[in-house]
C-alpha cells in the first residue's frame, strides 16, 4: 500500500500537472526515492552520487573486516588466558600434592582419565630439576605474551585490544609468575631441608653401622655372650711380644691391696708375667713374673720380693697377693692358703695413680716396649683387685668357690677388659670345673 500511494504523489508531482513538466523542462528534473515506513521524518535522506556510495560502500566491508579480525584476536586471547589459567592450576595442584606428601614427594597430576591434557608435563622427582623446569615454563609464557603484543601491534593496533582484556592477562602474568617464584623459593627451602635430612640421616646411620661393627668385633675377638659379666678368660696361647689383654680402668692411689686372680699356664722356662702395673716415671710399680728359671716375684717400685708358688703345671691355680707400705708387708697365697710372708717390700712407698694395667706383658714403658721373653703364656680370668688386705677367710672362700667378690677398685667383668694381638676371650669352666682340676 506505501508503494502505491508513493508511485500516485509522484505521478503527481511529476506528470499530473503541464506546469510541473515545464518547470521541470527549464529548471531539471525530480527524482523520485522510496522511504522506508520507520524513516525518521525529522532526519530526511541523504542522497549521494555513484562515487560517494561505492565509497561508502568500500568503507563498510573495511569496517566489517576490521570487526571480525579483532574478534577472532578477543577469541584468541581468551584461549591464551584459559591457558594460562590452566597452567596456574596445575601449579596450585602441585604445590597441595607437594604439601599432602611431604618435603620431595612429587607426583605427575593427571585429569579424569589416561588421555588427560597435561599442560604442565610430567615433573621430575629432583627439587632442582622442578626448579629449573617451573623457570623454563614461566620464561616461555613471557616469551609467549611478548609474541602476541608483537603481534598485535604489527596487525591490529595493540590500543584496539579491550584495556579490560590487556589488563586482565597482565594480572594473570604477573600472578602466576608470582606464583611460580613463590614455588620456586619454596623448593629451594625443602631441598636445603632434604640436604639436611639427608645428612643427620646419614650421620645416624654412619653411628648405629659403627656402633655394630665395634659390637661385631667383640664378639669376634671375645665371643661376648658369657652367661654372666664375669664368666670369661683371656687365653693368651703364644710368646710373643704383642698379645696382651688391657684393663680400662685404672688405681687410684693406694696404701695397700690385694691383687686375686686363676690363672693357668704350662709354659717353660717360666709361665711369664701373668700382670704388670706401669705409671710414668716407673714401667715397674707393682710386677707379677717368673722369668727363665728363677722364682716367681714381686716387684713394687722396682723393689722385688720373690714368692713360693709353683704355678707352671698346666693346672688352675688360685693366686692372691697382699701388701701395705707400713713397713712393706705383703703375702703369698696360691689356692686359699697362705704359703709365703714377708716385709720391707717397697715400705713407705704409696701406689702411684693413673697407671696402665696389662695382662700377659711387662712393660718397659708405660703401656708398651713388650719383650717376648717375659710374655705369659696361659689363660687368666678373674682378675680382681682390693684397696685392702683381705683376710684369709676371704681369700679361702674365694679360693673354693665359695663366694663371689668382685674387687673394689678393679672388678673382673667383660666390658673392662680388652684384647688386642690375637689374644682372645672365652666362656669359663665352672668353678666346680677348676676344683676338679686342682
Amino acid at each position: 500500500m506505501l508503494l502505491v500511494l508513493t508511485g500516485i504523489l509522484c505521478f503527481f508531482a511529476l506528470g499530473g500537472s503541464p506546469g510541473a513538466r515545464a518547470q521541470g523542462s527549464t529548471e531539471g528534473r525530480f527524482l523520485c526515492t522510496t522511504i522506508p515506513a520507520d524513516a525518521d521524518p525529522k532526519c530526511p535522506p541523504v542522497y549521494l552520487q555513484g562515487a560517494q556510495e561505492e565509497d561508502l560502500r568500500a568503507t563498510v566491508l573495511q569496517l566489517r573486516e576490521t570487526i571480525l579480525h579483532q574478534k577472532e584476536t578477543i577469541e584468541h586471547q581468551k584461549e591464551t588466558i584459559r591457558e594460562l589459567t590452566s597452567k596456574l592450576s596445575r601449579c596450585e595442584s602441585v604445590s597441595e600434592s607437594a604439601d599432602r606428601h611431604g618435603p620431595g614427594t612429587w607426583r605427575k597430576e593427571y585429569g579424569k582419565g589416561a588421555a588427560a591434557k597435561d599442560t604442565m608435563g610430567d615433573l621430575p622427582r629432583d627439587p632442582g630439576q622442578v626448579i629449573d623446569h617451573l623457570s623454563r615454563t614461566m620464561q616461555s609464557l613471557k616469551d609467549r605474551l611478548e609474541n602476541l603484543e608483537l603481534q598485535l601491534r604489527s596487525n591490529v593496533s595493540f590500543a584496539a585490544l579491550p584495556n579490560d582484556l590487556r589488563e586482565m592477562l597482565h594480572k594473570r602474568l604477573g600472578d602466576l609468575e608470582r606464583q611460580l617464584l613463590s614455588k620456586v623459593a619454596e623448593l629451594e627451602d625443602e631441598k636445603s631441608l632434604l640436604h639436611n635430612e639427608t645428612a643427620a640421616h646419614r650421620h645416624h646411620t654412619e653411628t648405629a653401622l659403627n656402633a655394630l661393627l665395634e659390637r661385631v668385633n667383640e664378639l669376634e675377638k671375645g665371643h661376648s655372650a658369657f652367661k654372666s659379666p664375669d664368666d670369661f678368660k683371656v687365653s693368651l696361647p703364644l710368646r710373643t711380644n704383642y698379645l696382651y689383654g688391657r684393663i680400662k680402668k685404672t688405681l687410684p692411689e693406694l696404701y695397700a691391696f690385694t691383687i686375686c686372680l686363676w690363672l693357668k699356664s704350662s709354659a717353660s722356662p717360666g709361665i711369664g708375667t701373668p700382670f704388670s702395673y706401669a705409671v710414668s716415671g716407673q714401667p715397674n710399680e707393682i710386677v707379677l713374673i717368673e722369668w727363665g728359671n728363677n722364682p716367681i716375684e714381686l716387684l713394687i717400685n722396682d723393689k722385688v720380693a720373690q714368692l713360693p708358688l709353683f704355678i707352671g703345671d698346666g693346672k688352675w691355680h688360685h693366686i692372691c697377693i697382699t701388701w701395705t707400705t707400713r713397713d712393706g708387708m705383703w703375702e703369698a697365697f696360691q689356692d686359699g692358703e697362705k704359703l709365703g710372708t714377708g716385709d720391707n717390700l717397697a715400705p713407705w712407698h704409696p701406689i702411684k695413680p693413673g697407671g696402665i694395667i696389662i695382662l700377659g706383658q711387662e712393660q718397659d714403658t708405660v703401656g708398651g716396649r713388650f719383650d717376648a721373653t717375659q710374655a705369659f703364656v696361659g689363660d687368666i680370668s678373674q682378675f680382681n683387685i682390693w684397696d685392702r688386705i683381705l683376710k684369709a677367710e676371704e681369700i679361702m672362700n674365694i679360693a673354693n668357690c665359695s663366694t663371689n667378690m668382685p674387687g673394689n677398685i678393679i672388678p673382673w667383668v667383660d666390658n673392662n677388659v680388652d684384647v688386642f694381638g690375637g689374644a682372645t676371650k672365652w666362656p669359663w669352666e665352672s668353678c666346680e670345673q677348676r676344683l676338679l682340676n686342682l
